[in-house]
């Protein structure tokens, strides 16, 4: 039976961001949805980025894109540094307008649209490099896996944890050549291993959601996606750590730069990332395990499916919405 008294208080906050979000995202995804499969990733990309800036108009923050597309001599929406919304509190935005492309222009599963906010000054400041990533759910003992220690070792302490046999532990990993040797010693210690094109917000998510099918994330991807993905890791309760990774002493200052004199090639932990209060979402463009995909059973109507959290109350919710392009009818006179 249960006693009222260890009911935990439902928190009401008197405004919920993360649900303004949802517009934004769903908005990126309806228009970028209109490129799935016809191979071509760029115009893609630039649907969702049009789409998305328009729909920041309408959001209720004095924002500052510090994770975008790219520096503003590279991109002209949505780069780092861009002031965004209509007023409000001051918020630090970090966004993939269309996460996965290249699943977009395939028709591949798991292209998400995803924004991330968080309180001015509070996530990574970091150029478009590659970044180290290990990725678990919740649940578990603090520190059960390190990202410093060897594939094998991470897989038998998580199994642990678990109270089950590495054999049963999955491996998702970017399919690329970086991570050969990793994917080898995984299948060597007896783990199965998941391969994705791209992808690895999604990925990394997954191994927070129940029936996401991967226990274990890891290996190299983007920093950008990285911040998204501890962002979302944050309101989930899971744990992650990375480290940026550097090609050359252009990278390595440009990091130094924006790390505040801190070390630039530190090991990262998720409040390094993503501090504060953080809010999340995505929606499906592509069908995948985490969301379903934009559907347009007319074509004046389409219904997509999204995921938003907040860090505060580590409330996850899924939303489907159903939108109607007809144009509305003029009052009788």
């Amino acid at each position: 039976m249960i006693d009222p008294q260890n009911i935990p208080p439902y928190r009401v906050t008197d405004r919920n961001l993360a649900l303004e979000l949802v517009r934004v995202t769903e908005a990126a995804a309806i228009a970028s949805a209109h490129w799935t499969g016809r191979g071509q990733k760029n115009e893609a990309d630039g649907a969702a980025v049009q789409a998305m800036r328009a729909a920041f108009d309408t959001v209720a923050i004095d924002g500052i894109v510090t994770i975008g597309e790219g520096e503003m001599d590279e991109a002209p929406m949505l780069y780092i540094g861009e002031k965004v919304g209509s007023g409000g509190p001051a918020m630090d935005i970090a966004v993939d307008p269309l996460e996965g492309t290249n699943l977009c222009a395939k028709s591949l599963p798991n292209a998400l649209t995803v924004v991330a906010l968080a309180e001015r000054g509070k996530f990574l400041h970091a150029p478009d490099i590659y970044m180290e990533k290990i990725v678990v759910g919740p649940d578990l003992p603090e520190g059960v896996v390190d990202l410093d220690a060897s594939i094998g070792n991470n897989l038998r302490s998580l199994a642990k944890a678990k109270k089950r046999n590495v054999s049963d532990m999955v491996l998702c990993a970017l399919d690329r050549e970086r991570h050969e040797e990793m994917i080898a010693y995984a299948r060597e210690a007896g783990a199965r291993v998941m391969l994705l094109s791209d992808g690895d917000v999604a990925a990394a998510i997954a191994t927070c959601v129940d029936g996401g099918g991967v226990d274990l994330y890891a290996g190299s991807g983007g920093a950008p996606e990285g911040v998204l993905a501890a962002a979302a890791i944050r309101c989930m309760e899971g744990q992650m750590q990375g480290r940026l990774l550097f090609e050359d002493d252009t990278q390595r200052q440009r990091a130094r730069e924006m790390a505040n004199g801190l070390d630039p090639a530190r090991k990262l932990y998720l409040h390094d990332m993503a501090a504060g209060n953080v809010l999340f979402s995505a929606t499906g463009v592509t069908s995948g395990p985490l969301l379903k995909g934009v559907e347009r059973p007319s074509a004046t109507r389409a219904r997509t499916h999204s995921i938003v959290m907040r860090s505060k109350s580590r409330t996850v919710r899924y939303i489907e919405s159903h939108h109607s392009f007809k144009p509305q009818a003029e009052p009788a006179s």
